[in-house]
């Protein structure tokens, strides 16, 4: 059974409409009124092998800080949703990705408690017309929608593209090896507590 979402959150400040397929292939259709969010959430979807639908209306004549915030909660709330009581994951993933002359560390574990480590020095406040303080928002967002402990930390980079890159590339590749079945254990809930929330 393929563990699917559907996400429709509308604010004063956006419109969002959000589909996720844990189980798919890496497909995107991405129109979040930002370029390079558009990006960072279609290299993502490929590296995590999740399918995301995302439409995203927001007010971007002010910035693009609301869409990139209510974004992060939607997707968060998808992944919640599709992972349903977790029964079965392997819950933790972990990978340290290069992108040229970065290096990035990602761990997850998605234990039912929100916690973000963001170990980021990012050298310029802009890529394009994107203000680059918002990659650590939308993983904020994101855990504490999901219910996720993330943890990024930069090890080495200078150019701020591929540091961010690096970041939404190696933290789809921990997501995916955390929300896999384990075949071994595919009945089990993978706690002592019998519950991950």
């Amino acid at each position: 059974m393929m563990r699917t979402a559907q996400v429709k959150r509308t604010t004063n400040e956006t419109a969002i409409a959000l589909n996720l397929c844990l189980d798919g292939s890496g497909r995107s259709e991405i129109q979040s009124g930002c370029g390079f969010l558009d990006h960072m959430l279609t290299l993502f979807a490929k590296h995590g092998r999740f399918d995301i639908s995302l439409q995203c209306k927001g007010d971007t004549e002010v910035d693009y800080h609301h869409s990139v915030e209510d974004i992060g909660i939607c997707l968060g709330k998808a992944f919640r949703e599709a992972l349903g009581e977790k029964k079965g994951i392997v819950r933790y993933g972990s990978c340290t990705l290069p992108m040229d002359e970065s290096l990035i560390l990602s761990a997850v574990d998605l234990s039912g408690r929100a916690y973000l480590g963001f170990d980021v020095a990012i050298p310029s406040y802009r890529v394009g017309d994107f203000d680059t303080e918002l990659v650590e928002e939308f993983w904020l967002a994101f855990c504490r929608e999901c219910g996720a402990n993330v943890h990024l930390k930069m090890l080495a980079g200078k150019n701020t593209h591929h540091i961010i890159e690096g970041i939404f590339k190696s933290a789809a590749r921990s997501l995916r090896q955390a929300v896999a079945i384990d075949p071994d254990f595919s009945d089990e809930i993978p706690s002592t507590k019998g519950v991950l929330a």
